[in-house]
């Protein structure tokens, strides 16, 4: 069966506190928090952007995969904040990763959910057998106007997940999608900060496609909510995740693992994807993960995975390492939002 045979997280050390962001404004902070169920985002260093922070997780999952890059025959990078409007970058990862040439490489853009979908063509394609390995990464340094509202909430990371079938460590046992037309979000061609539709973005746009998709997966895989160990959903703010879970019937206790928006904000492509690595740490053999992620304009991909018992082994090169997300969460170095407008080079 097909499935993820390693995968790699990364997230900046740096953090602005969404206090300093409100007070640069003259905004009450702790109103502010309490709306967005948010304390504070990562930020990247001057020096990172979407392909530097593709390459660190990209190289975390490969030195957590026994063989040699060039097994690597597809590498779909997702993104809204790709550095170049013509060049790709799914082609300067696969250069600095050295997977050689024979290769399939491609850049998406579906607002948050372009990471997901690289994974469902990815696994198209390895269980088609065109290929024996693919990786896809969802990676982004968040764009946002200041003093608009998502500067509270945009923050920076990346994932990649590696699939094969051979040795996996949780298999994809079933996915489907939920698309529409629904404008809550957009950036023209030329404009630096994107712009949303506040009137789209919960009910129409957010809770329509996630809900949408996630019925669609229950349906379709024959499952009870109750028979799943864990959920995750995609992280816009602190409320909208904890919200939808509470609508389709999870508990606190299946969700509570994958809020990294708590801790980071919300990193784009990497939002959805990055809680579902924080419960792969974690992960027992033989349990049940359910994910759905969310990308404006709009549209959710719903996954199921079940681990196997490979993942106790993974676990344990992760620890020998040091490596998991929650290690990173915990390693963090506080600016102000002067530097934070530096290192997103506003100034």
């Amino acid at each position: 069966m097909t499935g993820i045979v390693s995968y790699g997280t990364y997230i900046p050390k740096y953090r602005v506190s969404i206090k300093e962001i409100a007070m640069a404004w003259k905004k009450n902070p702790d109103d502010i928090i309490k709306a967005l169920g948010v304390t504070e985002k990562s930020v990247p260093a001057i020096d990172e952007d979407s392909v530097t922070i593709a390459i660190e997780a990209a190289s975390q999952s490969l030195s957590l995969f026994p063989q040699k890059p060039n097994v690597i025959e597809a590498l779909f990078v997702g993104s809204e904040s790709h550095p170049y409007a013509v060049n790709p970058t799914s082609t300067i990862v696969g250069e600095l990763l050295d997977i050689g040439h024979s290769y399939l490489a491609s850049d998406l853009e579906f607002a948050c959910k372009a990471g997901t979908a690289g994974i469902q063509m990815i696994a198209g394609l390895v269980t088609s057998g065109q290929i024996s390995y693919g990786m896809a990464i969802g990676t982004d340094t968040a764009q946002s106007k200041p003093h608009d509202a998502l500067e509270y909430t945009s923050a920076s990371a990346g994932v990649a997940v590696l699939l094969g079938k051979r040795n996996t460590i949780a298999d994809l046992i079933s996915f489907t999608s939920y698309s529409s037309d629904t404008p809550d979000f957009w950036r023209r061609d030329g404009i630096r900060y994107p712009s949303h539709a506040g009137r789209f973005t919960g009910e129409p746009a957010y809770f329509a496609h996630v809900m949408g998709a996630a019925q669609q997966l229950i349906t379709k895989s024959k499952i009870k909510v109750s028979d799943v160990d864990y959920c995750v959903f995609h992280m816009p703010n602190g409320k909208f995740p904890r919200e939808v879970a509470k609508r389709l019937g999870f508990t606190d206790t299946q969700l509570t693992r994958s809020l990294i928006v708590d801790h980071i904000g919300n990193p784009y492509s990497a939002s959805s994807l990055l809680g579902f690595a924080s419960i792969l740490d974690i992960a027992k053999p033989n349990q049940t993960i359910f994910m759905v992620s969310y990308g404006s304009g709009a549209g959710s991909d719903a996954f199921l995975w079940k681990t196997t018992k490979e993942i106790s082994k993974f676990h344990s090169k992760q620890k020998k390492y040091g490596i998991s997300v929650m290690s990173q969460l915990k390693t963090t170095t506080d600016i102000s939002y002067i530097e934070y407008l530096k290192h997103t080079h506003k100034l």
